[in-house]
């Protein structure tokens, strides 16, 4: 058995938890199918793996759109506050550059252990229209080359009822940022 391949049991379980999660939220999916849905995540026990990943890092993957013209379907992290891997700087480069106190691991590399990608902005954006997430905590995203380059990284979060976008050094840290997945199937 492949390492990124679930056994029969913890699809079958990772599957109702996913419907459950479908059906209770219709709101992040309107006029979408969980039965097609279901299909196609039966069809990449890849993406299944990489689902359950979001799962056991407590990130309640949800189905948040649809994209007609690849013809996937788009899954986000949704979990209220930002999900349990945190004390993460942003990739490795930053990782590395930290001489001292270095956190076990850095956002970009965990996300593709996991299978996933960390949301863009827009994305998070996206996702803050279905709820209120991060109230708590912040979620690093997607940076733009021209910040990374200057050492920084992005991070996004909601307070006072508004979604918010700041930086820190790449090398940065907190027990209480962590990071946003995507994932497309």
């Amino acid at each position: 058995m492949s390492k990124k391949k679930l056994t029969t049991e913890q699809s079958t379980e990772l599957l109702k938890a996913l419907q459950l999660r479908f059906e209770k939220n219709m709101n992040r999916h309107k006029g979408l199918n969980w039965e097609k849905i279901q299909a196609k995540l039966e069809a990449a026990p890849e993406k299944l793996w990489a689902l359950n990943e979001m799962e056991e890092t407590e990130g309640e993957p949800d189905v948040v759109s649809y994209d007609k013209k690849t013809d996937e379907y788009i899954f986000f992290d949704c979990s209220p506050e930002s999900p349990k891997r945190r004390s993460l700087c942003y990739d490795y480069q930053a990782w590395e550059s930290r001489k001292a106190n270095k956190p076990e691991n850095n956002a970009i590399d965990k996300a593709a252990e996991m299978g996933i990608e960390l949301l863009t902005e827009e994305q998070y954006r996206e996702l803050q229209e279905l709820g209120k997430f991060d109230l708590k905590t912040s979620s690093w995203v997607k940076t733009p080359a021209q910040i990374r380059e200057l050492g920084g990284a992005i991070f996004c979060d909601r307070r006072y009822n508004t979604v918010f976008m700041y930086h820190n050094g790449a090398d940065s840290y907190y027990a209480a940022r962590g990071f946003r997945g995507m994932l497309k199937v």
